[in-house]
């Protein structure tokens, strides 16, 4: 006996959400953080940005920022180059290989959740 189109259609969406409903959710637990996404959503966008303009641009304190960008040159998704101007500390960071593919697979992983929450 033949399906309706609807019927088939209702199928498909079926097993569908079966298969998104069993894909774990990986997210990065690393990047998904808001202000280590602004950090490397930042650096993903300019070639290297200062301790100070990564603080203005995203709005902390220093504490915070420090923290965070820690976290990201711990996992080498980020480095940072210390160097001094007339004695003054200048720490200026770049995003790193790996911080780039974490990046890309994070994107795509949030693009997927979206396109599935949207059907």
């Amino acid at each position: 006996m033949a399906r309706s189109a609807a019927s088939r259609h209702t199928s498909a969406a079926a097993r569908e959400k079966k298969s998104v409903e069993k894909t774990p959710l990986a997210l990065d637990r690393l990047i998904h953080e808001r202000l280590r996404l602004g950090i490397v959503s930042a650096l993903a966008a300019n070639e290297r940005l200062t301790f100070g303009e990564l603080k203005r641009l995203l709005q902390t304190t220093d504490g915070n920022l420090s923290v965070h960008a820690r976290k990201l040159e711990d996992a080498d998704y980020i480095s940072c180059e210390k160097t001094f101007d007339d004695r003054v500390p200048r720490s200026e960071y770049r995003l790193t290989a790996t911080g780039r593919r974490a990046l890309d697979k994070y994107l795509a992983h949030m693009d997927a959740i979206i396109k599935a929450a949207r059907t």
